[in-house]
């Protein structure tokens, strides 16, 4: 089969399995990314090289039970603001162990400790506010997660376009060799773009919110098109470290679950952040 054909085939069931499991009811998107998490989790062990048995029954134990202590018990919302403030600053951490882990030319190697602290913190905790997330302020809302992910597929694209035709300077040659500035900004514009419609056109806000509703999405929109990036640049560290091209080959064409989900793990954790700052400031 012709490599552009089979990734668009690849492409599309992955977009449609996504869209139809976000879409149809909170279960399904939220047992979808647990099957992702899983994924993710044995694709990061290869790229680290450790035995996957453990993290994946760690892991997918802590989304499960932080999911259902969250979304489906009555526990008092104090109980689960609490849990969210430790389980985000434990996040944010490793966030920034991340990045100085992408930008420190010394580090070409992870230490046992790290790639735990990493498959805690990089893979399974940003899985967990990827769901909370969606569930925005009150209820489970998929335009929520819908418009997140429009967000960083606009991005990419247009990332990749500007790039490629006026791109001529280097964003990080060292760690990713075809990204540019010129991408980077191109992307940035178009991204911010797209969070003004979805503010206008899909989450439709009542008109004495629009206002509010257009600049939400635009900073959300923002910080997806630099953390994202920042995300993608971290996992192309892993991978160079590793010697390989694609975190794995579940997707054909595209890689593996992580490559696709990358941009959106590390940012989750920054959004969710957002979201608590607006929450407290309103």
């Amino acid at each position: 089969m012709d490599e552009t054909l089979k990734r668009a085939i690849s492409g599309a069931v992955y977009i449609f399995l996504l869209l139809a499991s976000i879409l149809y009811s909170t279960e399904s998107f939220l047992i979808l990314f647990g099957v992702f998490l899983i994924i993710s989790l044995f694709e990061f062990c290869n790229l680290i090289q450790v035995d996957k048995l453990i993290p994946v029954v760690a892991g997918t134990s802590l989304y499960v039970l932080v999911t259902f202590f969250s979304n489906y018990n009555e526990s008092k919302s104090s109980d689960i603001q609490t849990l969210d403030i430790i389980l985000l600053a434990s996040t944010l951490l490793i966030s920034i162990k991340c990045i100085v882990f992408l930008f420190d030319n010394n580090i070409q190697s992870v230490s046992t400790l790290s790639k735990y602290l990493y498959l805690l913190g990089y893979i399974t905790l940003p899985f967990v506010f990827i769901t909370k997330i969606s569930f925005g302020v009150n209820d489970y809302n998929p335009k929520i997660i819908i418009g997140l992910f429009i967000l960083i597929w606009t991005n990419d694209t247009f990332a990749y376009i500007v790039g490629k035709s006026i791109g001529k300077n280097k964003l990080f040659e060292k760690i990713s060799p075809k990204k540019t500035i010129e991408g980077f900004f191109g992307g940035l514009i178009f991204a911010i773009f797209a969070g003004y419609l979805i503010s206008m056109y899909l989450i439709k806000p009542s008109a004495q919110f629009s206002d509010k509703s257009i600049l939400i999405w635009m900073t959300i929109a923002a910080i997806v098109g630099v953390i994202g990036t920042i995300g993608d640049l971290i996992e192309s560290k892993f991978k160079r470290i590793a010697g390989v091209k694609d975190s794995g080959k579940i997707m054909p064409g595209h890689g593996g679950v992580l490559d696709r989900l990358d941009s959106v793990i590390f940012v989750a954790p920054f959004i969710f952040l957002f979201y608590k700052i607006l929450y407290y400031v309103s």
